[in-house]
């Protein structure tokens, strides 16, 4: 239960902010501004230097249940290659597991732990592979090799699958992409680069209520 009520509270919150830093006590202040820009779910890469110290201070600090209060927020890993990184980033406290690709090992251990896993995928075979073994969410990456509208042409034949683009969604396709039928969309540098480029991360708080606006504008829309 615990993993289906995950998948489905990433599925309301709507949008992934995926970090990227030089440190983790960066990353950590990235995430903070973030999420009190109303951003819920944090996804913080394994490119980032001793990601693991920022994913365990995350979860500690954000560690109630509850979708109201002030300390919610969902923790997980992203640029998870191998299964043996996948369990030690569940370790320091990852809520889920995201992969640039597909790789059998890691979706086997997330699943042995009843962890959401969610590998990139490229193709249909990709796809279908993840969905034998029992993935719920597939992160359809780069996503920028793709307009909107490949997702009805993938759900026609695959209605079971549930796809987040990542990469190349931003503050004027977002409504395309939840349009289309996205499950959840993944924001990286987009959110950040101003902040990043200024030294003000302010710019974070402000771009992250820009992008729950425009999720939940996307999300009227298409009731």
């Amino acid at each position: 239960m615990k993993k289906l009520k995950l998948i489905e509270q990433i599925h309301q919150a709507g949008v992934v902010a995926v970090l990227r830093g030089d440190s983790p006590d960066e990353v950590v202040e990235i995430a903070k501004r973030a999420i009190e820009g109303g951003i819920k779910v944090i996804e913080v890469t394994m490119t980032v230097p001793f990601a693991t110290e920022a994913i365990t201070t995350l979860s500690k600090m954000y560690s109630s249940k509850d979708p109201h209060a002030d300390n919610y927020a969902i923790i997980g890993a992203g640029t998870v290659l191998d299964a043996e990184t996948a369990r030690i980033t569940i370790l320091a406290g990852a809520e889920f597991v995201v992969s640039p690709g597909f790789d059998r090992d890691t979706i086997m251990l997330c699943n042995r732990y009843r962890i959401p896993v969610m590998p990139g995928a490229v193709t249909v075979h990709d796809i279908v592979a993840s969905l034998e073994l029992g993935v719920d969410v597939v992160k359809l990456f780069p996503g920028n090799l793709y307009s909107p509208s490949v997702i009805p042409s993938l759900k026609g034949p695959l209605p079971q699958a549930n796809i987040m683009p990542t990469g190349g969604v931003n503050l004027d396709n977002l409504h395309e992409w939840i349009k289309a039928g996205a499950f959840a969309v993944g924001i990286g540098s987009d959110l950040t680069k101003d902040a990043l480029k200024s030294g003000d991360f302010n710019l974070i708080t402000e771009k992250a209520r820009a992008y729950i606006h425009a999720f939940k504008e996307a999300q009227t829309s298409r009731k």
